[in-house]
């Protein structure tokens, strides 16, 4: 048992960088958990504080530790339980409490706080009228405005009293003061869904929908906690699943949280869920101002909003009376983060619905495989969707070898099938979607006449170019391995071989270029940084103000637009070649969502991807839109290699602006690694230390390790292990030492 507690004071009001630690009192010591809220000394006073660590370790002076006076009886549950939340990230995913209570409590302070404030008449009528003589007798002219304002209307909003009578807050203040008027302060928060407009809803679940509903309903009037996994095609009607699941649970007093994975989604989903639900619906995401984010936090916790929609961060939406987490699209890597600590919001949604008793629906037509496998295994429920709502049509897919247009003579990124249905399309007055799967800034180095790709030769996955010009060098990201970049394919001895690139931009004026009349978007990072750039481009295009939307992966996501009959996927090898064990997956699911954003409406689709590897098991298991045929090769591929979800993967990184200190600090962690391989009988393999992916950024020199181990419990056991190690060694004092389990978004 620990003899202290780390302990925080007032969470939402102080900065959560001070802890202050007490000692435990023996009768306390079988009692006391992470979040619970206690009575401590502070200064001259009692105050009230939340548990974030128990520990064995002094901080300073025993004799200067003072001591835990009780527990509260009457705390608010929902604030230990964010804590306990913030005690297992940290734990499971290696950072500071620190770190992870900014995390799971990110709102700590009001900010710009909307005050309404209005003055109400305190006296009878037959008293103001009297009062009002009087001033009219002294020729008190704004007093006489305010009072017969007031006499018609006992209670006026203060800036109409200004703006609109033209009395000042001198005259309102000195009738206060003689008790004829009261000026009444109400906190007003602001709902940044109070621009919508609700349509109403009316809808019917086909069967395939109900019978999933069943499933999960049965289970929650039966009070059995579980996660659900849905898998269902592109259009089959998973948004209107959640709907109803969630007005089940509304039905019940309990609320509910929706992660979805990126911004630009917000405003359709929001738009649809608000027409069913009205005002009980709010949002969370970063695009917010920090008063907005605080109103909805403070919203939230007041019990006036039941369902909050937003990426990751709303995960941690207050709610006491939590009931459902669903994570729409649950495959994208959106849901890791890549600041400390690096949760991902899959684990800690289920997490955080095992402490209060709620379910977890996990969605999507193209599961990660990590899901995938844990519904294989068990560990998830499958339920599925295997149509389209109304039995729509899947579009119809057709890849173009790249190859072929080279041979061709068609040097253009518009493959002449493409450009010959996009011209059809036009004439018809349909719309378009061109999508470009570029992820991240190396390319992958591939030769245009053959399509072969500079691969790692220990690896099995491509070479990533740095440098420019003679300096250019091939790296692989995984084992450090580098060679030359060669001048002439080592296939077929094409001089067409380079770094594959591409951009949004250079899209747009190819497309305006060859379609001069065309309306062309563009949606990309350039044009949605505004607050409104997502909505103004997604209200737009809905609205057929433009034939052609270009952009990257975002535009493929979840949106729905009925009049996309034409779908191109400019470049599928941008995903399938960069550095990362997961580029076959990652592939997969882009071009399977990217094919969902065709024929939603009355006409049919057609969906065009072009590539320099037609015959790749991603690309060819996309086109016929066949999940298993591609899990069942993947999961081979991970099997083999050792990776996740089969394996469990622990990446360490070594930073510091010393390039000496920091390859000395990752030599020492491996060593330390070594020992503690020698002295288990776990099976651990460990790789490194090497440079990132990126030697250097802002000057800051980072090396990385890797650690490949069945069990995740052994990796959380070996980095608590690294991180004593760590603290107790002067080697790290200029080197910062991240850790991040599984990680998803490349090296």
């Amino acid at each position: 048992m620990a003899e202290y507690a780390n302990i925080i004071v007032d969470i939402f009001n102080e900065k959560l960088d001070k802890t202050f630690q007490y000692r435990i009192p023996e009768a306390m010591k079988e009692k006391l958990t992470l979040g619970m809220q206690v009575y401590v000394p502070f200064g001259k006073r009692n105050i009230k504080g939340y548990v974030v660590e128990l520990t064995d370790e002094p901080e300073f002076e025993v004799a200067k530790i003072k001591e835990i006076i009780g527990i509260v009886t009457d705390s608010v549950p929902i604030e230990s339980q964010l804590i306990a939340l913030a005690g297992w990230m940290k734990k499971n995913y290696g950072a500071t409490m620190n770190h992870a209570l900014k995390t799971v409590i990110p709102i700590k302070k009001k900010s710009n706080a909307v005050e309404h404030k209005s003055v109400r008449l305190k006296l009878t009528e037959i008293e103001a009228k009297s009062e009002l003589a009087e001033f009219e007798r002294k020729h008190q002219k704004a007093r006489v405005r305010l009072l017969s304002a007031l006499i018609e209307n006992p209670q006026m909003d203060q800036s109409m009293i200004t703006q609109k009578l033209n009395v000042s807050g001198t005259v309102i203040r000195a009738l206060e003061t003689m008790g004829i008027v009261e000026v009444v302060s109400e906190r007003s928060y602001r709902n940044p869904v109070s621009h919508l407009d609700s349509k109403g809803y009316h809808l019917t679940l086909n069967e395939e929908q109900q019978s999933v509903v069943d499933v999960i309903e049965r289970n929650l009037d039966q009070k059995i906690a579980k996660t659900y996994l849905i898998k269902g095609v592109t259009g089959s009607g998973k948004t209107e699943v959640y709907m109803e699941l969630i007005a089940h649970m509304l039905a019940q007093g309990k609320q509910a949280i929706v992660l979805i994975p990126e911004i630009a989604l917000t405003f359709q989903t929001v738009m649809r869920f608000y027409n069913r639900f009205g005002d009980r619906v709010s949002i969370m995401n970063s695009r917010l101002s920090p008063g907005e984010r605080f109103d909805q936090f403070e919203r939230a916790k007041n019990g006036d909003v039941d369902i909050m929609i937003g990426p990751r961060s709303a995960l941690f939406t207050p709610f006491s009376k939590l009931g459902l987490i669903i994570i729409d699209e649950e495959h994208e890597s959106s849901y890791k983060s890549e600041t400390l600590p690096r949760y991902h919001a899959r684990e800690t949604a289920i997490e955080r619905a095992r402490m209060c008793g709620a379910s977890v629906v996990l969605g999507s037509a193209t599961p990660s495989v990590e899901s995938y496998y844990k519904a294989k295994t068990g560990e998830y429920e499958l339920l599925e969707l295997k149509h389209r709502v109304a039995e729509k049509p899947l579009p119809k897919v057709e890849v173009v070898d790249l190859r072929e247009e080279l041979k061709a003579g068609n040097r253009s990124i518009l493959s002449v099938q493409l450009q010959e249905l996009m011209e059809d399309r036009l004439k018809k007055g349909q719309q378009m979607m061109l999508f470009i799967n570029r992820r991240g800034v190396a390319g992958f180095v591939s030769c245009r006449a053959c399509g072969h790709v500079i691969k790692c030769p220990h690896c099995d996955v491509s070479l990533s170019q740095h440098g420019s010009g003679a300096a250019t060098r091939l790296v692989c990201h995984y084992c450090g391995y580098t060679t030359i970049q060669p001048g002439l394919c080592p296939v077929c001895g094409s001089k067409y071989i380079s770094g594959f690139k591409a951009g949004t931009q250079k899209i747009e004026q190819v497309v305006k270029a060859r379609f001069p009349q065309a309306r062309v978007l563009r949606m990309d990072m350039d044009t949605t940084r505004t607050k409104d750039g997502y909505e103004q481009i997604l209200s737009a295009f809905s609205n057929h103000e433009a034939d052609i939307l270009i952009g990257t992966q975002m535009i493929v996501k979840g949106h729905d637009f009925p009049g996309v009959t034409l779908v191109g996927v400019l470049a599928a090898d941008l995903s399938l070649y960069i550095s990362d064990y997961r580029a076959s997956e990652r592939t997969f699911q882009l071009l399977t969502q990217a094919a969902g954003r065709a024929g939603r409406g009355d006409i049919p689709g057609n969906v065009i991807i072009q590539t320099y590897d037609p015959d790749h098991y991603s690309i060819t298991t996309a086109k016929e839109q066949n999940y298993e045929a591609f899990y069942g090769q993947e999961i081979e591929y991970r099997k083999m290699m050792r990776y996740p979800p089969v394996w469990n993967m622990l990446y360490i990184l070594c930073a510091s602006k010393n390039e000496a200190a920091a390859s000395e600090a990752a030599v020492a962690l491996m060593g330390k690694i070594d020992q503690i391989v020698r002295e288990n009988s776990e099976k651990i393999f460990s790789i490194g230390p090497s440079d990132a992916p990126v030697a250097k950024i802002s000057d800051v020199y980072r090396k990385v390790i890797y650690v490949k181990t069945r069990e995740y419990q052994t990796l959380v056991i070996l980095k608590d292990d690294l991180e004593a190690f760590i603290k107790d060694n002067r080697l790290y004092q200029n080197v910062a030492v991240g850790f991040d389990f599984n990680p998803v978004n490349g090296f």
